[in-house]
Protein backbone atom coordinates (compact mmCIF):
# COMPACT_ATOMS: atom_id res chain seq x y z
CA UNK A 1 0.00 0.00 0.00
CA UNK A 2 0.83 3.75 -0.77
CA UNK A 3 1.68 5.62 2.56
CA UNK A 4 -0.39 8.51 1.27
CA UNK A 5 -3.35 8.56 4.46
CA UNK A 6 -6.69 7.54 2.77
CA UNK A 7 -8.06 11.01 3.42
CA UNK A 8 -5.50 12.52 1.19
CA UNK A 9 -5.19 10.33 -1.68
CA UNK A 10 -7.63 11.86 -4.01
CA UNK A 11 -6.69 15.03 -3.12
CA UNK A 12 -4.45 15.70 -6.87
CA UNK A 13 -7.31 14.17 -8.41
CA UNK A 14 -10.61 15.91 -7.86
CA UNK A 15 -11.22 17.63 -11.10
CA UNK A 16 -10.83 14.08 -12.94
CA UNK A 17 -12.96 12.60 -10.42
CA UNK A 18 -15.42 15.36 -10.51
CA UNK A 19 -15.86 15.08 -14.17
CA UNK A 20 -14.92 11.50 -14.79
CA UNK A 21 -16.38 9.17 -11.86
CA UNK A 22 -19.87 7.12 -12.85
CA UNK A 23 -23.15 8.57 -10.59
CA UNK A 24 -25.21 5.22 -9.27
CA UNK A 25 -28.27 4.31 -11.03
CA UNK A 26 -31.74 5.47 -10.18
CA UNK A 27 -32.72 2.22 -9.86
CA UNK A 28 -30.61 1.93 -6.79
CA UNK A 29 -32.37 5.17 -5.33
CA UNK A 30 -35.92 3.65 -6.43
CA UNK A 31 -35.29 0.85 -4.53
CA UNK A 32 -34.49 2.56 -1.15
CA UNK A 33 -37.36 4.01 -1.17
CA UNK A 34 -40.31 1.75 -2.62
CA UNK A 35 -38.24 -1.75 -0.96
CA UNK A 36 -36.56 -0.12 1.76
CA UNK A 37 -39.46 3.24 2.87
CA UNK A 38 -36.91 5.88 2.25
CA UNK A 39 -39.03 8.84 2.52
CA UNK A 40 -38.44 12.28 0.78
CA UNK A 41 -38.13 13.68 4.46
CA UNK A 42 -35.64 11.86 5.73
CA UNK A 43 -32.43 13.08 7.07
CA UNK A 44 -29.66 11.64 5.11
CA UNK A 45 -26.01 11.61 6.30
CA UNK A 46 -23.95 11.49 3.34
CA UNK A 47 -20.43 9.75 4.97
CA UNK A 48 -17.35 9.86 2.48
CA UNK A 49 -19.30 11.99 0.48
CA UNK A 50 -16.58 13.33 -1.81
CA UNK A 51 -17.32 15.38 -4.54
CA UNK A 52 -20.73 15.10 -3.63
CA UNK A 53 -21.63 12.47 -6.65
CA UNK A 54 -23.83 10.49 -4.29
CA UNK A 55 -25.22 13.38 -2.46
CA UNK A 56 -26.82 15.05 -5.28
CA UNK A 57 -28.67 11.26 -5.96
CA UNK A 58 -30.53 12.30 -2.07
CA UNK A 59 -30.62 16.42 -3.13
CA UNK A 60 -32.84 14.89 -6.30
CA UNK A 61 -35.19 12.79 -4.23
CA UNK A 62 -36.06 16.06 -2.14
CA UNK A 63 -33.87 14.82 0.87
CA UNK A 64 -31.78 17.20 3.49
CA UNK A 65 -28.66 16.02 3.31
CA UNK A 66 -24.91 16.90 5.28
CA UNK A 67 -21.73 15.42 3.34
CA UNK A 68 -19.18 14.22 5.67
CA UNK A 69 -16.13 14.60 4.04
CA UNK A 70 -12.50 15.04 5.63
CA UNK A 71 -11.04 16.08 2.23
CA UNK A 72 -10.78 19.35 2.24
CA UNK A 73 -10.15 19.84 -1.92
CA UNK A 74 -13.44 16.85 -2.63
CA UNK A 75 -15.25 19.40 0.08
CA UNK A 76 -14.98 22.03 -1.70
CA UNK A 77 -15.61 20.69 -4.66
CA UNK A 78 -18.84 19.58 -3.51
CA UNK A 79 -19.91 22.73 -1.91
CA UNK A 80 -18.95 24.66 -5.84
CA UNK A 81 -21.88 21.91 -7.36
CA UNK A 82 -24.23 21.55 -4.47
CA UNK A 83 -23.99 24.47 -2.34
CA UNK A 84 -26.97 26.56 -3.84
CA UNK A 85 -29.23 24.33 -2.80
CA UNK A 86 -30.45 24.92 0.87
CA UNK A 87 -31.00 21.13 1.61
CA UNK A 88 -27.57 20.76 1.22
CA UNK A 89 -24.48 21.30 3.78
CA UNK A 90 -21.13 19.86 4.25
CA UNK A 91 -19.09 19.46 7.01
CA UNK A 92 -15.31 18.04 7.68
CA UNK A 93 -16.14 15.01 9.50
CA UNK A 94 -14.78 11.23 9.33
CA UNK A 95 -16.45 8.03 9.54
CA UNK A 96 -15.63 7.62 12.91
CA UNK A 97 -16.25 11.09 13.75
CA UNK A 98 -18.45 13.19 12.06
CA UNK A 99 -19.13 16.03 13.92
CA UNK A 100 -22.95 15.11 14.17
CA UNK A 101 -25.05 14.77 16.91
CA UNK A 102 -26.48 11.69 18.40
CA UNK A 103 -29.63 10.37 16.57
CA UNK A 104 -29.86 13.34 14.24
CA UNK A 105 -29.91 10.95 11.29
CA UNK A 106 -32.43 9.13 9.46
CA UNK A 107 -29.89 7.25 6.60
CA UNK A 108 -26.75 6.87 6.54
CA UNK A 109 -25.57 6.59 3.04
CA UNK A 110 -21.97 5.10 2.32
CA UNK A 111 -20.62 4.74 -1.17
CA UNK A 112 -17.58 3.87 -2.59
CA UNK A 113 -15.79 5.69 0.59
CA UNK A 114 -17.00 2.29 2.74
CA UNK A 115 -13.78 0.13 2.04
CA UNK A 116 -11.41 3.06 3.22
CA UNK A 117 -13.20 2.95 6.50
CA UNK A 118 -12.45 1.03 9.94
CA UNK A 119 -15.18 -1.24 10.38
CA UNK A 120 -15.19 -1.39 14.14
CA UNK A 121 -15.24 2.27 14.72
CA UNK A 122 -17.02 3.41 11.91
CA UNK A 123 -20.07 1.10 13.07
CA UNK A 124 -20.29 2.42 16.86
CA UNK A 125 -20.30 6.00 14.74
CA UNK A 126 -23.54 5.00 13.10
CA UNK A 127 -25.04 3.64 15.95
CA UNK A 128 -24.90 6.92 17.67
CA UNK A 129 -26.05 9.32 14.96
CA UNK A 130 -28.62 7.00 13.50
CA UNK A 131 -31.88 7.31 15.28
CA UNK A 132 -33.74 4.15 16.41
CA UNK A 133 -35.18 2.27 13.38
CA UNK A 134 -33.07 4.71 10.96
CA UNK A 135 -31.23 2.77 8.70
CA UNK A 136 -27.66 2.45 6.50
CA UNK A 137 -27.50 2.24 3.15
CA UNK A 138 -23.71 0.90 1.78
CA UNK A 139 -23.63 0.79 -2.17
CA UNK A 140 -20.55 0.87 -4.56
CA UNK A 141 -20.06 0.78 -8.55
CA UNK A 142 -18.05 -2.93 -8.68
CA UNK A 143 -16.48 -2.18 -12.34
CA UNK A 144 -16.64 -5.66 -14.65
CA UNK A 145 -13.91 -7.29 -14.94
CA UNK A 146 -14.97 -9.68 -18.12
CA UNK A 147 -17.96 -9.76 -20.29
CA UNK A 148 -15.99 -7.80 -22.84
CA UNK A 149 -12.11 -7.20 -24.62
CA UNK A 150 -12.02 -3.73 -23.09
CA UNK A 151 -13.31 -5.11 -19.34
CA UNK A 152 -10.92 -7.74 -19.79
CA UNK A 153 -7.91 -5.17 -21.07
CA UNK A 154 -8.28 -2.74 -18.57
CA UNK A 155 -8.39 -5.06 -15.94
CA UNK A 156 -4.81 -6.13 -17.60
CA UNK A 157 -3.61 -2.83 -18.03
CA UNK A 158 -4.65 -2.03 -14.33
CA UNK A 159 -2.41 -5.00 -13.08
CA UNK A 160 -0.01 -4.09 -15.14
CA UNK A 161 0.62 -0.29 -14.54
CA UNK A 162 -1.07 0.88 -11.25
CA UNK A 163 0.67 1.32 -8.15
CA UNK A 164 -0.98 -0.16 -5.53
CA UNK A 165 -3.87 -1.84 -7.48
CA UNK A 166 -4.15 -4.78 -6.00
CA UNK A 167 -4.05 -3.88 -2.72
CA UNK A 168 -6.83 -1.02 -3.27
CA UNK A 169 -9.07 -3.67 -5.35
CA UNK A 170 -8.67 -6.40 -2.43
CA UNK A 171 -10.40 -4.04 0.33
CA UNK A 172 -14.32 -4.00 -1.39
CA UNK A 173 -15.81 -6.53 1.29
CA UNK A 174 -18.72 -8.96 -0.29
CA UNK A 175 -21.69 -10.12 0.84
CA UNK A 176 -20.51 -12.22 3.75
CA UNK A 177 -18.58 -9.66 5.18
CA UNK A 178 -21.18 -6.88 4.89
CA UNK A 179 -24.29 -9.15 6.33
CA UNK A 180 -21.09 -9.78 9.60
CA UNK A 181 -20.54 -5.80 9.48
CA UNK A 182 -24.18 -5.47 9.81
CA UNK A 183 -24.92 -8.10 12.66
CA UNK A 184 -28.63 -8.87 14.03
CA UNK A 185 -29.02 -5.21 11.48
CA UNK A 186 -28.97 -6.91 8.37
CA UNK A 187 -31.97 -6.09 5.94
CA UNK A 188 -31.03 -6.40 2.38
CA UNK A 189 -29.00 -6.58 -0.41
CA UNK A 190 -29.48 -5.65 -4.19
CA UNK A 191 -27.64 -4.95 -7.09
CA UNK A 192 -27.72 -3.21 -10.33
CA UNK A 193 -26.92 -2.86 -14.13
CA UNK A 194 -24.60 0.23 -14.75
CA UNK A 195 -22.75 1.86 -17.47
CA UNK A 196 -20.69 4.86 -18.61
CA UNK A 197 -20.07 5.41 -22.73
CA UNK A 198 -16.98 7.25 -22.85
CA UNK A 199 -15.38 8.97 -25.67
CA UNK A 200 -11.17 8.28 -24.96
CA UNK A 201 -10.61 11.65 -23.34
CA UNK A 202 -13.48 10.75 -20.79
CA UNK A 203 -11.55 7.34 -20.20
CA UNK A 204 -8.51 8.83 -19.78
CA UNK A 205 -10.16 11.02 -16.86
CA UNK A 206 -11.75 7.67 -15.75
CA UNK A 207 -8.37 5.89 -14.87
CA UNK A 208 -6.75 9.30 -13.97
CA UNK A 209 -9.52 9.61 -11.32
CA UNK A 210 -8.31 6.34 -9.40
CA UNK A 211 -5.88 6.52 -6.74
CA UNK A 212 -3.73 3.97 -7.96
CA UNK A 213 -3.08 5.26 -11.08
CA UNK A 214 0.50 6.39 -11.84
CA UNK A 215 0.24 10.49 -12.44
CA UNK A 216 2.37 12.32 -14.90
CA UNK A 217 6.15 12.47 -13.85
CA UNK A 218 5.93 8.66 -12.87
CA UNK A 219 7.48 5.91 -14.66
CA UNK A 220 4.64 3.90 -15.29
CA UNK A 221 2.65 7.18 -16.58
CA UNK A 222 3.23 7.28 -20.49
CA UNK A 223 3.54 3.65 -21.07
CA UNK A 224 -0.15 3.48 -19.71
CA UNK A 225 -1.66 5.67 -21.43
CA UNK A 226 0.07 4.53 -24.58
CA UNK A 227 -1.75 1.03 -23.89
CA UNK A 228 -4.90 2.96 -22.65
CA UNK A 229 -5.26 4.23 -26.52
CA UNK A 230 -4.23 1.30 -28.18
CA UNK A 231 -7.56 -0.40 -26.12
CA UNK A 232 -9.38 1.93 -26.55
CA UNK A 233 -8.75 2.16 -30.54
CA UNK A 234 -9.06 -1.68 -30.85
CA UNK A 235 -12.38 -1.58 -28.61
CA UNK A 236 -14.49 1.73 -29.61
CA UNK A 237 -17.56 1.42 -31.33
CA UNK A 238 -18.69 4.96 -32.80
CA UNK A 239 -15.77 6.34 -30.90
CA UNK A 240 -16.94 4.80 -27.34
CA UNK A 241 -16.64 1.92 -25.17
CA UNK A 242 -18.77 0.83 -22.73
CA UNK A 243 -17.92 0.78 -19.06
CA UNK A 244 -19.76 -1.46 -17.45
CA UNK A 245 -20.68 -2.01 -13.79
CA UNK A 246 -22.39 -3.35 -11.38
CA UNK A 247 -23.75 -1.19 -8.37
CA UNK A 248 -24.31 -3.85 -5.50
CA UNK A 249 -26.08 -1.89 -2.17
CA UNK A 250 -26.27 -3.41 1.37
CA UNK A 251 -29.23 -2.10 3.93
CA UNK A 252 -29.81 -2.42 7.10
CA UNK A 253 -29.84 -1.19 11.17
CA UNK A 254 -26.60 -0.27 13.17
CA UNK A 255 -27.18 -2.04 16.34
Amino acid sequence: MSNLHSTERFSNRVADYVRYRPTYPVALFDWLRDAQGVTPDWRVADVGAGTGISSKMFLDGGHPVTAVEPNAAMREAALTWLGGNPRFRAVDGRADATTLDDASVDLVSVAQAFHWFDPASTRQEFHRILRKGGLAAIYWNSRRLTGTPFLVGYEALLQTYGTDYTSVAERYADEPRMREWFGTGWRATAQFDHCQLLDFEALRGRLMSSSYAPKEGHPNHAPMIDALRKLFDDCQEHGKISFDYDTRVYVGEVP
